[in-house]
C-alpha cells in the first residue's frame, strides 16, 4: 500500500476491484480493508476512510449481534468540552476538534444532542487548588468557562453543595448507541459492508494481504486491518504476530438512576474535581439525552472483560488479569482506592455518601439501579494506567490498544488520527503521545 499525494489510501491493485455489496451483514470478497470492532472508533475509522477514498471497499466485523454492544453503548453518553487533559496532549487535541466534528455529524443525521453544561465543584480547600490547576488548563486548551461563586452555583444546580465551581457551558451530552447506528448505516450506503456476530479467532499474513477468521471458519481476505477491537485489542495484535507491550484490564463501572420524583435534584451535569492520580473522574450526575439522570460511576476490577455484574465470571479473563505482573504492581499501589471503590459497588449506602458529598440531601430511597459498563484500561508491565491513546502496528495492520474517555466525543478526530498513521507506521508502537500514570 502506498500514500498517494493528497494522503488518501492506495490499496494493491489486486483488492481494488473486489465486488461490494451494501446488504446487511453480507460476508464480502476481498475488501480493501477490514475494521475489527463495531464500536464508535472502529466506525468512525470506516466513516473517515470511506470520505476520504470513496474507492477503497471498507468491511467493518463485530463479534456481536450488534454495533455498540460494549464501551460505546455503555458510557455516560457525555460531549466532553476537554477540560481536563493536558494542553498540546493528543486527549485535548483530539477532543476539542471531534467534540465539533461529532455536534456536526449530529446535525447532519438529525441526532438528538444538547449543549447543556455542567458544573465542576470543589467541596473543600485542597480541591479549590485543584480547581484552580483545571481552570488553567481549560485556558491553555481553548475550554469557555466561568468561575462561579456559590450563590451561582446555586442558581445553576440549587441541590449542590460547594465552595467553588467552573461553570463549562460548552459540555454536552448525547447518545452515543445512536451515533453508532447512524455511522453503520452512513458506512452501509457507501456500498461497504458491516457484518455482525463475526468473532476473530485467527489471523493469517501473506506478503500482501492477510486473511481474517471467525470461529465459524469464515475467512475475509483482505489488504489492510485496523484493529479497534476496544475490550479485546491486546488479544486481536496477538492474533496478528506480536506481543503486546501492555494488557487490557477490564474495570466496570456501575450505575444509579434517580427514581423520576428526584429528577430536579440535577439539572443537567454536576462533577467532582477529579483525583489526579487516579484517570477516573470519580461519581458525578449527568442527565441523559434520552431522559433520566445517571449517578456514578464507580470502578471496580471485573471478572469478565464483559463482566457488567458481579455474576458474570469469565476464568480465561480473570486468571489472564490476576496472573499479569502489571495489574499486580496496579493494585499494591491502588489497594485502597480499590477497596473504596468495591464497598460502593457492594452496599448502597456508601455509593450514597458518596454522592452526598455534592448533594447533601440525597437518600437511597431517591436511586433505582441503573446500568453499568465495562472500560478497556491498557495497563504497562510498571502497573502504570495508560492514560492516552495507544497506537501499534504489525505487517498489513494498525492497532489501537488504547482509547480512553474521552474517545466517544472525539472519536472522528481519532479516525483522522489513525488513518494520517495509516501508512507511516512499520511495527512500530506510538502513544499520540501517551501519558502513562
Amino acid at each position: 500500500m502506498t500514500s498517494r499525494p493528497d494522503g488518501s489510501l492506495l490499496i494493491a491493485a489486486r483488492f481494488m476491484n473486489s465486488p461490494r455489496s451494501n446488504a446487511p451483514n453480507t460476508l464480502p470478497t476481498n475488501p480493501d480493508v477490514v475494521i475489527i470492532g463495531g464500536g464508535i472508533v472502529g466506525l468512525a475509522t470506516a466513516l473517515t476512510l470511506m470520505r476520504r477514498n470513496r474507492s477503497l471497499s471498507i468491511c467493518v466485523v463485530e463479534a456481536e449481534s450488534h454495533v455498540a454492544a460494549h464501551q460505546s453503548g455503555h458510557n455516560s453518553g457525555v460531549l466532553h468540552s476537554g477540560i481536563y487533559y493536558k494542553p498540546g496532549s493528543v486527549k485535548a487535541i483530539t477532543c476539542r476538534t471531534g467534540k465539533a466534528m461529532m455536534e456536526a455529524f449530529c446535525d447532519e443525521h438529525h441526532i438528538p444532542w444538547d449543549r447543556c453544561g455542567k458544573v465542576v465543584v470543589a467541596t473543600n480547600a485542597s480541591e479549590v487548588e485543584r480547581l484552580e490547576a483545571i481552570a488553567q488548563r481549560a485556558t491553555a486548551n481553548g475550554v469557555s468557562f466561568d468561575r462561579i461563586d456559590t450563590d451561582t452555583l446555586r442558581k445553576l444546580e440549587p441541590a449542590v453543595a460547594g465552595i467553588a465551581a467552573l461553570h463549562v457551558p460548552e459540555t454536552g451530552i448525547v447518545n452515543y448507541a445512536t451515533v453508532c447506528e447512524a455511522m453503520r448505516s452512513e458506512v452501509l450506503r457507501g456500498g461497504n459492508n458491516v457484518v455482525l456476530s463475526f468473532k476473530v479467532t485467527k489471523i493469517e499474513t501473506f506478503a500482501d494481504s492477510l486473511a481474517i477468521i471467525d470461529d465459524q471458519d469464515r475467512t475475509i481476505h483482505c489488504g489492510r486491518m485496523i484493529n479497534c477491537a476496544g475490550l479485546q485489542s491486546d488479544r486481536i495484535l496477538r492474533l496478528a504476530g506480536a506481543e503486546p507491550t501492555v494488557k487490557i484490564v477490564p474495570f466496570r463501572g456501575e450505575y444509579y438512576e434517580l427514581v423520576p420524583r428526584s429528577e430536579h435534584l440535577c439539572r443537567n451535569l454536576i462533577y467532582p474535581v477529579p483525583d489526579p492520580s487516579f484517570p477516573f473522574l470519580g461519581v458525578h450526575f449527568t442527565r441523559m439525552i434520552d431522559g433520566g439522570v445517571e449517578c456514578g460511576p464507580n470502578a471496580v476490577l471485573a471478572l469478565s472483560r464483559h463482566g457488567y455484574d458481579w455474576r458474570t465470571f469469565n476464568s480465561r479473563d480473570f486468571i489472564e488479569t490476576l496472573g499479569y505482573g502489571g495489574f499486580r504492581k496496579l493494585a499494591r499501589t491502588y489497594w485502597r482506592t480499590g477497596l473504596g471503590e468495591i464497598h460502593r459497588s457492594l452496599r448502597k449506602a456508601a455509593f450514597v455518601s458518596a454522592l452526598q458529598k455534592l448533594i447533601p440531601s440525597i437518600r437511597a430511597a431517591d436511586l433505582k439501579t441503573g446500568r453499568s459498563g465495562v472500560r478497556a484500561q491498557a495497563v504497562t508491565p510498571a502497573g502504570s494506567l495508560v492514560d492516552d491513546f495507544l497506537i501499534h502496528s504489525t505487517q498489513h495492520a494498525i492497532h489501537v490498544l488504547n482509547a480512553p474517555s474521552p474517545a466517544a466525543t472525539a472519536s472522528l478526530a481519532i479516525a483522522a488520527q489513525i488513518l494520517d498513521r495509516f501508512d507511516s507506521i512499520d511495527g512500530k508502537e506510538v502513544s499520540l503521545p501517551g501519558v502513562v500514570r
